[in-house]
């Protein structure tokens, strides 16, 4: 029971001495901030309880601390040289002050931290998409470090070209790209939503041009009905043609001559071919 006592005698003393103690933290909205005191780790709420960013706290109670200044710079890096770096390019915002980014180096990250995975990175300064930083691991979060002076600054801008023309993430070609870099576009692509309206487009445009030319055909023009293509083609001599297609399989909802009702029994590659036939 004297021990019992003695140690919960310890604990309360740790807490009055807690209500006294300052400490640096950095804190996403709506999160908590944490320090240790005797190898006890305390959360606390944040006061005001929107803030976001780095600051110096000073506990109110158990429960919450409130802000009481900014740190400045040399502070800063002082608690960030305490945690573990990890090189990684960011890909878009996620929330406020946090982006999601995915790390340079695969093997690295795996071999350090066990991933090699999207992470969130909090309290990201004048970050820019594909931009290559530091961040470092309090054992829970991502914190932004710095940006990378090691970093090739040529990439992003290469990056964000490629984004502009539309290439895909299987097609993107320059000197030095790496699946990282693949992956991280890829990430970018499948959140910008004209990208991926335009990759559809491409897409669409390739089934049709492989489905004619196998039967001997060519693509001139297509254009979206909904629930199918008004596909407009011509036969390997240059004859003309305009057709109704499925979407879904490929089907032919029109040919654009009579069939005699059995439209539907051929699909865009066999219609070449009935044309043709139908000429001779």
């Amino acid at each position: 029971m004297a021990d019992i006592r003695k140690i919960l005698n310890q604990i309360s003393a740790q807490e009055m001495q807690l209500r006294d103690r300052q400490f640096l933290a950095p804190c996403v909205r709506g999160g908590a901030v944490k320090t240790r005191v005797a190898h006890i780790i305390y959360n606390f709420a944040p006061k005001p309880h929107n803030f976001e960013g780095w600051g110096i706290f000073q506990p109110v109670d158990e429960k919450i601390a409130e802000v009481i200044d900014e740190p400045n710079l040399p502070q800063m890096a002082e608690y960030l040289k305490l945690l573990q770096p990890m090189r990684l390019r960011l890909a878009y915002v996620l929330r406020g002050k946090t982006w999601l980014a995915y790390p340079v180096n695969e093997s690295d990250a795996k071999q350090r931290f066990g991933i090699a995975k999207p992470v969130a990175v909090h309290l990201v300064n004048d970050g820019a998409t594909f931009e290559q930083i530091i961040a470092r691991w309090d054992g829970g979060s991502w914190w932004f470090d710095e940006c990378d002076r090691r970093a090739d600054p040529l990439v992003p801008e290469q990056l964000k070209e490629a984004l502009k023309k539309v290439i895909s993430p299987a097609e993107l070609r320059f000197k030095g790209v790496t699946p990282e870099m693949r992956t991280i576009y890829d990430l970018v692509a499948q959140q910008a939503k004209e990208f991926a309206a335009q990759m559809q487009q491409k897409r669409d445009e390739k089934r049709l041009i492989s489905a004619l030319r196998q039967g001997g055909g060519e693509l001139r023009e297509f254009r979206d009905r909904n629930d199918h293509w008004l596909v407009e083609w011509t036969t390997a001599d240059g004859e003309f043609h305009s057709s109704a297609i499925s979407k879904n399989d490929l089907t032919v909802v029109s040919s654009g001559i009579c069939l005699s009702g059995r439209d539907r029994d051929f699909d865009l590659q066999s219609l070449v071919g009935v044309m043709e036939g139908n000429r001779d």
